[in-house]
C-alpha cells in the first residue's frame, strides 16, 4: 500500500497550548492527513513548547529580543517554517501581529482560531465585548489569515449560548471547547485539499 501523503504544520503559539493539545489529539488518532512537525513560540516559557517536547514535535523559541522589529523577526519565522517544509502553518494563540511580508507569504496556507462569531467582536478580549454587548450567541472561527485584525475568509464556525450569569472565564470555557472541536476539523479539510477560496468566501469541496 501506498503510504498516504501528510502535509506538514507549524503552529505558532505563545500560550497554554490547548489548542495545539487538540490538534496533536487529532493527529495521533489518525483523524487527518497531516503532521505537526514544529511548534514556535515567542515565548520561552510557553506551555506550548512543553506540549510539543511531550508529544515528540520540535519545539523551538524564537527570541524577539535577539530579533527587533516585526518584519526582521517574521523573516526568521518564515525561514525556520520553510526550513522544515511547511505546508500549513496554524496560530494557536499566538500574541503576535505578523507582518504584511510574512501574511502575503504564507498566503492560503495561514490559519486562526478566534473566540468569538467574526466579524463580531475582533481583536483582544472577544468574550469580554460578546458580555459587555449583551449577546445572546457566541462562538469560535476558524479562518484564513489576510493583512486585517481577524478579517480572513471564514473556514469553519460553531455558535455557543451566552447565559445570562455567564462570567468572562465561564463563556471562554465553552468557546474553548468548540475551539478543540473545529479547528482540527478545519486542518483535516485543508490536508484534503477541500478548501477552495473564492474572493472572501471559503467553499468546502464535496459539501452541498
Amino acid at each position: 500500500m501506498p503510504e498516504v501523503l501528510r502535509i506538514r504544520v507549524g503552529v505558532l503559539a505563545s500560550g497554554r497550548g490547548s489548542n495545539l493539545r487538540a490538534i496533536l489529539g487529532a493527529v495521533e488518532a489518525g483523524r487527518m492527513r497531516a503532521e505537526v512537525v514544529v511548534v514556535v513560540s515567542d515565548r520561552a516559557g510557553a506551555g506550548a513548547l512543553g506540549i510539543a517536547r511531550d508529544h515528540g514535535v520540535e519545539a523551538l523559541f524564537v527570541d524577539p529580543g535577539q530579533h527587533p522589529g516585526r518584519e526582521a523577526y517574521d523573516k526568521v519565522l518564515a525561514a525556520a517554517l520553510e526550513e522544515r517544509g511547511v505546508g500549513l502553518v496554524c496560530l494557536a494563540g499566538f500574541m503576535r501581529i505578523l507582518s504584511p511580508g510574512f501574511v502575503r507569504h504564507f498566503e492560503g496556507r495561514l490559519l486562526n482560531i478566534h473566540p468569538a462569531l467574526l466579524p463580531a467582536f475582533p481583536g483582544l478580549h472577544a468574550q469580554r465585548q460578546a458580555l459587555v454587548h449583551g449577546v445572546r450567541i457566541s462562538g469560535a472561527t476558524v479562518h484564513f489569515v489576510d493583512e486585517g485584525v481577524d478579517t480572513g475568509p471564514i473556514v469553519l464556525q460553531a455558535a455557543v449560548p451566552v447565559h445570562p450569569d455567564d462570567t468572562e472565564a465561564s463563556l471562554s470555557d465553552r468557546i474553548l471547547a468548540e475551539e478543540h472541536r473545529i479547528y482540527p476539523e478545519a486542518i483535516r479539510l485543508f490536508a484534503e485539499g477541500r478548501l477552495r477560496l473564492e474572493g472572501r468566501r471559503v467553499r468546502i469541496v464535496g459539501e452541498p
